[in-house]
């Protein structure tokens, strides 16, 4: 990915007509027009001059066609402005009575979760809310490193934090940066690309090889009071979210890949009771 071409693909398309948003998503997406024509059941001549300006799509073709390019809740109210209508979609903060019930069900997510740690973040990977089990895994990082916004990626990457304590360092990391190229080409979010190439330029070891055949997953293995925990870890998102917040808030929880690590942390939960 050319993250300078990306970024400035993103700062410029602020001020394109509609038409131009459509294109931009659809290339993206390795779409011809003929595909998204076909999937939005439209002609491919009247998308053709949709996306040269030829023609006006309706607020309903809009969201028809921002929904099979899956663009996100977002930049589907950045499409509906350049077509000259209202967002459809509200961004309320997580403190909004309206996103009360939400809040209950991720907090009881997170402690339902314990004695394994859970967190739960934003679009740009910033800490939401955490279980109790997430602070004990970080005891002895530099106080610096932790201030606010906590960035989850920075604090697994830098030398300093828990990638100097990460024994499979390579894998883990590859896995992590891997996930944020694809969320990167899946949004093109300018902050998201500045943040990858930051992470890109840390001192990380390459991967050394393919990963076993009978593996079916990266465990994060990392190093605490001389032994070692070994976890895997699964990503949640709200299902159909209507609410921007809610679109990009990803609930992320680990769990224990052996024994050792199963009782260590029951034993880190008992310690905080």
């Amino acid at each position: 990915m050319n993250a300078h071409a990306s970024t400035a693909r993103a700062e410029r398309s602020r001020h394109a007509h509609v038409g131009e948003h459509l294109r931009e998503w659809r290339q993206r997406r390795h779409l011809s027009q003929l595909d998204l024509a076909g999937d939005a059941e439209i002609s491919a001549r009247h998308l053709s001059f949709v996306e040269t300006g030829r023609a006006a799509p309706s607020r309903d073709m809009v969201l028809k066609l921002a929904e099979r390019l899956e663009v996100p809740l977002r930049e589907r109210n950045v499409l509906l402005v350049a077509a000259g209508y209202a967002p459809a979609f509200p961004q309320r903060s997580l403190d909004d009575p309206a996103l009360r019930s939400a809040r209950a069900a991720i907090e009881l997510v997170l402690r339902a979760h314990e004695p394994n740690p859970a967190l739960a973040y934003d679009r740009h990977w910033n800490l939401v809310s955490a279980n109790r089990m997430v602070m004990p895994l970080l005891a002895g990082i530099p106080v610096r490193l932790l201030g606010q916004p906590l960035n989850i990626l920075r604090l697994a990457l830098h030398p300093e934090a828990l990638a100097g304590r990460t024994v499979n360092l390579a894998e883990w990391c590859g896995h992590l940066l891997d996930r944020l190229h694809r969320q990167c080409e899946a949004t093109a979010d300018p902050e998201l690309i500045r943040l990858y190439q930051e992470l890109k330029a840390y001192p990380l070891p390459a991967r050394s090889a393919p990963l076993a055949s009978d593996n079916v997953a990266i465990p994060f293995k990392l190093r605490l009071n001389g032994g070692v925990l070994s976890f895997f870890s699964t990503t949640m998102v709200f299902g159909t979210p209507v609410d921007i917040t809610l679109s990009e808030l990803a609930l992320e929880t680990f769990f224990a890949a052996d024994d050792f690590t199963a009782g260590r942390m029951q034993e880190i939960a008992a310690s905080l009771k």
